[in-house]
């Protein structure tokens, strides 16, 4: 029941060239999409697809290194709609009033303002007005290294139905969505989203929202879920604690673990449900479990892929599905690069730091 079979995994060279680019965007982490129509499965128009990055590198590259850059913590990429079948995109960023580069989504009524976010995954809503909702980390550095951070909350962004891309005008809400627990440590929800609702085009729809996190150094997934239309309604919020759904956030517990900071939970044809990831969040290999439901169980790690990156000194980290760019037979999957001496490796290369594709194809 939890094998994965008639399978091959190749690379999808025709999107990750893409994301090497020599003006303006060159490079990002946090890759994830969605279609403002709300629907993720099927045939999507082309115009309401949408990419969203977070930390995210502006400027030029002459001979592979970059010049006048600067970083920003989240940007958009569109399809071009004329150009798709070359697989066109064009890449959004916010400018201040000297128009220099900044990001789009900045912390409201934060305690300091050297917060800012790192995005999680998102969705339209179509029964609270077709909003946008996007979890958002809040994150601040704590030393020079690039893993010398901290995220001590969660909150997301509702974006209104009427405000046209990219998105200038946007609500904070702030959540209870990060999570201690007593055990196993913290966990901010948003790694990853299932709607599983008739409109999204599920095939078993049960009307909720199902929103999945990341816990702890042994990665443990947890998951939570809501009725689409409560969404905004957090005391409606129900969590999974192994055994059954119940409405206290600290008797959540893991229904899997070696899982990503960002991931993703796909259902498949038969009605199983595929969970992608990257083993222990910062690997070389690029995993999946099938589960019975989007809760669980999940069965044994299933290696899809081992990234070449990886034997030539860069991390790959936090793989994930994108239904919306994918079709049914062709399931497209990225997963980020990054280096250990990033602030000064990016000096000298400054494509390594930028989405990387697969293409999980179903015989």
């Amino acid at each position: 029941m939890y094998d994965l079979k008639n399978y091959i995994v190749t690379p999808a060279d025709e999107w990750t060239q893409l994301f090497k680019r020599t003006s303006g965007w060159f490079g990002g982490d946090g890759i994830f999409s969605f279609s403002m129509t709300g629907v993720e499965s099927g045939k999507i128009p082309l115009d309401s697809l949408a990419i969203y990055f977070s930390d995210t590198f502006i400027g030029d590259v002459v001979k592979g290194k970059p010049q006048n850059y600067s970083m920003v913590h989240n940007s958009f990429a569109k399809p071009l709609k004329d150009n798709f079948e070359n697989r066109d995109l064009n890449f959004y960023y916010r400018t201040d009033i000297e128009g220099k580069p900044t990001s789009f989504f900045k912390p409201k009524m934060m305690k300091e303002d050297s917060y800012f976010f790192w995005l999680g995954d998102g969705f339209v809503n179509i029964d609270i007005d077709s909003s946008i909702y996007i979890f958002a980390y809040h994150v601040q550095w704590t030393g020079e290294n690039v893993f010398d951070f901290k995220e001590p909350g969660v909150s997301i962004l509702k974006i209104k139905k009427n405000n046209p891309f990219p998105f200038k005008d946007y609500q904070q809400m702030i959540t209870p969505f990060h999570l201690e627990h007593p055990s196993w440590g913290y966990v901010n929800l948003g790694a990853g989203i299932y709607v599983n609702t008739d409109w999204a085009g599920a095939q078993y729809p049960d009307g909720f929202i199902y929103v999945y996190g990341c816990m702890d150094k042994d990665k443990k997934l947890v998951v939570a879920r809501v009725k689409s239309d409560k969404f905004e309604s957090f005391t409606d919020w129900e969590y999974w604690d192994g055994k059954n759904w119940q409405n206290k956030s600290n008797n959540i517990a893991p229904i899997t673990n070696n899982v990503s900071n960002e991931l993703s939970v796909t259902p498949l044809n038969d009605g199983r449900y595929l969970l992608v990831f990257q083993f222990m969040g910062i690997s070389d290999t690029v995993a999946c479990r099938v589960g019975a439901s989007p809760w669980g169980p999940f069965g044994d790690i299933i290696e899809l892929y081992k990234t070449p990156e990886s034997a030539n000194g860069l991390l790959t980290y936090n793989a994930k599905a994108h239904p919306v760019l994918s079709d049914p037979k062709n399931l497209l999957i990225s997963y980020n690069t990054i280096s250990y001496d990033f602030w000064n490796d990016i000096k000298d290369d400054a494509h390594i730091y930028r989405p990387r594709f697969i293409r999980l194809e179903f015989l």
